[in-house]
């Protein structure tokens, strides 16, 4: 490498630790914020179900749009791209404001700027990802995408605690100023730098004089998609995956509070949530296997170990211990994945490439979302309740009563994630995708 080459690689991992900070420290102030509505939501209703709303209108408006949002972050500019989304979500997060602050706040109109707000951070964070592949050299992604992850990793374990002192404290006005100087501060992160030119392939050039419309852009992500079969497979697996990870994220504290105090669950959540860190700094420091598909298959085979773990027997250890590994065997997935996705697609098509393959694997967890309820309580539980059909036998083993059905799905979906881990190792498609 020469001399100017090393200066010119240093000045773009300058660049991508300034903007790394700068959305770390947004994140926060909108964890801060979303917690603290999801508090005021259920203190001012009491209602279950309009609790959850908000979680639906988080999840849903950015799967609908992935597509769509993708081309776009192809055809703009990244950098201004995560800068009007900065700005927009700011604006929606101030209309929330106003409405609290003259006492007209409703659950619709939190139901509608949080829709605007999630569709805001999909379109950030396509941005961000695809510069990743422009700012850091390839033999660094997975140290970058672990980097990317300590971030999330810190937010999702210290948000709850912080915020609900800061409710206490500041109120839900305090966390609003909070908010917006965090908007501010990413956006200035964003101003002072300056992305390299994104270099287009002859291939998408060529693609793009003959079809140059919206429509034709999403059709070319799903041809890009399905010209590998191992990309088809492996988004498959992850559809598989999340969907094991959506139902168990319903069920955990059910299935805890059969057995502990409410505080005790928080506290082997809290625990067992360190796994994301650590996974995220090893990954930050390791970067992950040569072969990324290795460290994919090989991660998710100990999650679905974990997972199995996890419903054997209603004993704190063992599920703390398990909800530690599972969360640093899905980190380190996460990572590797990202890795392989960033060098295997071509930069110039990785917002519509990527957010068609966002959509494809999170649409499993609104499924997981509407049957985890019912697959409890009238499938598993009552196979496990005394007197069910499984209590003499099964229930010997993992126990009877109220949690233990959960705790049978739990050991189902544990035994689903290995098997589909093994068929993939046997798909041959999917180590050719990554040939190291």
């Amino acid at each position: 490498m020469t001399k100017y080459a090393a200066i010119r690689e240093l000045h773009r991992l300058k660049v991508f630790i300034i903007i790394s900070l700068g959305q770390f420290v947004s994140i926060v102030g909108s964890g801060l914020t979303s917690f603290a509505l999801d508090l005021w939501v259920y203190q001012q209703t009491g209602s279950v179900t309009q609790y959850a709303l908000i979680g639906l209108f988080n999840l849903v408006p950015p799967i609908l749009i992935s597509p769509i949002a993708g081309a776009f972050v192809d055809r703009w500019d990244r950098r201004w791209t995560m800068i009007i989304s900065d700005f927009v979500a700011a604006l929606a997060t101030l209309f929330i404001a106003l409405l609290f602050f003259t006492s007209r706040l409703q659950v619709w109109y939190i139901c509608a700027a949080i829709s605007v707000i999630s569709v805001c951070n999909l379109f950030q964070r396509l941005a961000s990802t695809t510069a990743t592949t422009l700012l850091v050299p390839k033999k660094h992604l997975g140290r970058a995408s672990g980097i990317l992850q300590i971030g999330e990793s810190i937010t999702e374990l210290f948000i709850p605690a912080l915020a609900g002192i800061l409710v206490l404290t500041i109120q839900l006005q305090g966390i609003f100023l909070i908010d917006f100087i965090t908007y501010f501060f990413s956006l200035a992160t964003l101003l002072i730098v300056k992305f390299p030119k994104l270099k287009t392939t002859a291939k998408t050039t060529k693609s793009d004089q003959g079809i140059g419309s919206l429509i034709s852009d999403l059709v070319y992500s799903w041809n890009y998609t399905i010209k590998y079969p191992g990309l088809l497979g492996l988004l498959l697996y992850f559809a598989i995956t999340n969907f094991i990870i959506g139902t168990i994220s319903i069920l955990l504290i059910p299935m805890l509070l059969t057995f502990v105090s409410s505080a005790t669950a928080g506290s082997i959540l809290s625990i067992g949530g360190i796994g994301t860190l650590v996974g995220s700094l090893l990954m930050g420091i390791w970067g992950g296997p040569k072969r990324s598909i290795y460290g994919i298959l090989g991660f998710g085979m100990l999650l679905g170990v974990c997972i199995f773990s996890g419903g054997l027997r209603p004993s704190t250890t063992l599920i703390t211990a398990s909800i530690f590994g599972g969360l640093f065997c899905f980190t380190l997935i996460a990572g590797c994945s990202e890795a392989l996705l960033l060098r295997k697609v071509a930069p110039d098509v990785q917002g519509r490439v990527f957010a068609l393959m966002g959509m494809i694997t999170s649409s499993s967890v609104p499924l997981a979302y509407l049957l985890a309820g019912p697959l409890a309580d009238y499938v598993f539980e009552p196979l496990l309740a005394n007197g069910g059909l499984l209590a003499g036998s099964v229930g010997s083993i993992i126990g009877v009563g109220k949690g233990r059905g959960i705790g049978l799905l739990f050991i189902v979906l544990g035994i689903l994630q290995i098997t589909a881990t093994i068929y993939s190792y046997l798909y041959p498609h999917l180590k050719k995708l990554d040939p190291g």
